[in-house]
């Protein structure tokens, strides 16, 4: 490990101008490539206390052992120069998107003599114009079917060509008349060319005109009564309507834009690429990378364009590209992208109408993709294996943890606090024992008190079925059933199993002999949090006497595993399939307790008070909820304060406040056998 003060460069060596610099490794291997709008400030940055350094960053500084700089003259040059350093040299601590898979292009050979029409994938060549990107490689085929009847391009490989040239005789396309057979001379090069550039422009959007004169040569010639060729121009025009009708129209002013979106956690980024030409969508694409370097979501975006427009130009740049964050020189990269269109291109962040919502559209297949990219890891048996084997070795258990529990609390600012609890089998959810539990014994944000809170009721259910059960942990519980490799385990539970601590002293059991709920515990509790909530489940479980059960918990920042009673965390390998089942564990945990603390909200905010004011409508009743965070605070807000929301006046105001004085707090419900107060339960919460 290299400490970054051994080659620091002295004050004033490093130029305050534009350019790009690289780190390099003890080997002289290149590992970072990175740009700046002043090299001296940037530059700075990293040499500076490795304590204040984001862990990222620290590894790269002392895995370095130079660094280098080159100067430019303005800050597209520094674009452009990063961008061919970081596919020249690969460094390691670059992020780097990989294609989830190799997408089908439809591409038109225009560098041959007779240009051909194929399914092409791989990187692009000069000379071929490019089509798409398309999900399936059928779909190509589908449409360029149809579109043969009205522009009989080539579409045989070169050595049928050959053949048929030698023969004088053309395949079947040529007698059916689904292509002009340039190879025995039906058509000159010249007519050959002609029409595979209408071919061209018609897949580029510009169908209307095209449409419009066959449609016009279609009238002509019923009027010349050549009614054969006026039934051919006829069929002609269904054929492209047919082939327009497969890419949906999203955009109704004839747009053409790509829409960027971006899902990421700490650990990596999914990216989604809507190509919208004409105001339909005519291809779509997605990478997924590991966040090896300190990124937000900017630089995800800059990178993003770097490498999607590195080698392209012309109309393959698109004239407008929305994005869910502009980069951190927006105008740099506008400039860069302009002059590889060789045209004013628009970068922008979509703020309302159809742009906005298609948007979210391609924001959801970004989420959706990160989310099968992780699933993927875990629908494999010797993968599932692994990572359990993996997380026993790290966390020093004896044996593999078969069953896990994770607990994650949800609240807004204190407000409606809950918590969750998800069961992983063998590596699977087993969404049938999940619970959720509501937290009412205090307020305030208080996540540790609330993870002392639900530990201990939910292992103190456990030791009264125990009991009732007879010893039922010291028989070896059978895994269950595992679903099939691919099979879907993440999609959202809109109920938990239903709380049945009132039933008859008769345990009911699951259909393979297991007591159902809380009677069979788990080998590893995974809290969501660092070193104070693992503390507050340790001492939890040390109150109930439990000492079997082994603990840890998952810092979303660092993706640091915690351990009771350790100062230093446990850190995984980055690609390690143990870290990426305790992520995806946490991932539902956090999911089930969001979505009933999203729930529970939204039912208290239909039941308001607020629904006494007369005149006050959903839009404003949610305005003033989310300006205060809660009724109850609403509630000891002055009428002035009340004004201060948009769209409420002092007379709306004045009625506001004169309907929740009036308003009393709930009696709480009894038991009218016993005496006791019921605490509220929804779907499997504790009491």
């Amino acid at each position: 490990m290299a400490d970054p003060s051994s080659y620091r460069p002295k004050p004033g060596q490093i130029p305050d101008s534009p350019g790009v610099y690289k780190f390099r490794d003890e080997h002289r291997r290149v590992i970072y490539v990175g740009k700046a709008k002043n090299l001296r400030q940037r530059l700075a940055n990293y040499f500076q206390d490795l304590a204040a350094l984001h862990p990222r960053t620290r590894t790269m500084v002392t895995t370095a052992a130079s660094v280098e700089w080159t100067v430019v003259s303005t800050e597209v040059e520094a674009l452009q120069l990063e961008y061919s350093w970081i596919k020249e040299f690969d460094p390691r601590f670059n992020v780097k998107y990989r294609d989830d898979k190799s997408y089908p292009y439809l591409a038109v050979t225009l560098d041959e003599e007779f240009p051909r029409v194929q399914v092409m994938r791989g990187a692009k060549k000069k000379g071929v114009r490019y089509f798409g990107p398309y999900g399936h490689a059928w779909a190509i085929r589908e449409t360029v079917d149809l579109m043969l009847r009205v522009f009989p391009v080539r579409t045989c490989s070169a050595g049928v060509f050959r053949n048929a040239a030698r023969t004088g005789r053309p395949c079947l396309l040529g007698y059916i008349g689904k292509c002009s057979a340039p190879c025995v001379g039906r058509v000159t090069p010249e007519e050959h060319r002609e029409l595979a550039d209408d071919f061209c422009d018609f897949m580029a959007g510009r169908t209307g005109t095209y449409i419009r004169r066959l449609e016009k040569d279609m009238m002509a010639a019923a009027e010349e009564m050549e009614y054969e060729r006026a039934a051919r121009l006829r069929d002609d025009v269904e054929a492209l309507k047919r082939a327009m009708e497969k890419s949906a129209v999203v955009l109704a002013d004839a747009t053409d834009a790509d829409l960027i979106a971006v899902a990421e956690d700490e650990l990596e980024a999914a990216v989604q690429i809507f190509h919208v030409r004409g105001g339909r969508v005519r291809g779509q694409r997605g990478w997924v990378t590991d966040k090896v370097e300190n990124v937000d979501t900017s630089g995800l975006v800059e990178h993003a364009l770097q490498q999607l427009y590195g080698e392209e130009t012309g109309d393959s740049v698109p004239k407008e590209v929305l994005v869910p964050a502009l980069p951190e020189d927006p105008d740099a990269v506008s400039q860069w992208l302009a002059g590889r269109r060789g045209s004013q291109v628009s970068l922008r962040i979509p703020q309302r109408g159809d742009k906005k919502d298609l948007m979210a559209t391609v924001q959801r297949n970004a989420q959706q993709a990160l989310g099968l990219h992780k699933t993927k890891r875990a629908s494999d048996l010797t993968t599932r294996s692994r990572a359990l084997e993996e997380i026993a070795e790290a966390l020093g258990l004896d044996t593999a943890p078969l069953r896990i529990e994770c607990f994650d609390i949800s609240h807004l600012q204190g407000d409606d606090v809950v918590a969750s609890m998800v069961v992983f089998e063998d590596g699977l959810a087993r969404k049938s024992e999940y619970r959720r539990f509501q937290i009412k014994g205090f307020e305030g944000q208080d996540d540790v008190r609330s993870m002392h809170e639900v530990i201990g009721r939910r292992f103190k259910r456990y030791l009264q079925e125990k009991e009732r059960t007879g010893e039922w942990e010291e028989t070896p519980a059978p895994s269950g059933p595992v679903p099939a490799p691919g099979a879907d385990t993440t999609a959202p539970d809109t109920t938990a199993a239903p709380d049945t601590a009132s039933e008859p002293d008769v345990e009911p059991r699951e259909d393979d002999g297991r007591p159902k709920r809380f009677a069979y515990p788990p080998q590893l509790v995974v809290v969501d949090g660092g070193q104070p909530q693992v503390a507050a489940a340790k001492r939890a479980l040390d109150e109930l006497g439990i000492d079997d059960i082994a603990v840890c918990g998952l810092a979303k920042r660092l993706e640091e595993v915690w351990l009771p009673e350790d100062d230093d965390p446990v850190v995984l390998p980055r690609s390690s399939e143990g870290l990426y089942l305790l992520q995806r564990v946490r991932d539902e945990a956090h999911r089930f307790a969001i979505t009933y603390q999203r729930a529970k909200r939204a039912k208290r905010i239909r039941s308001s008070p607020l629904d006494a004011v007369a005149g006050l409508g959903e839009t404003r009743k949610q305005a003033l909820i989310k300006h205060f965070g809660s009724v109850k605070k609403l509630k000891q807000a002055t009428i002035d304060e009340i004004c201060e929301v948009p769209g409420i006046g002092r007379r709306t105001a004045e009625s506001v406040a004169v309907a929740l004085a009036s308003t009393a707090p709930a009696a709480p419900a009894v038991n009218t056998a016993t005496g006791e107060i019921i605490e509220e339960n929804d779907g499997g919460s504790t009491t």
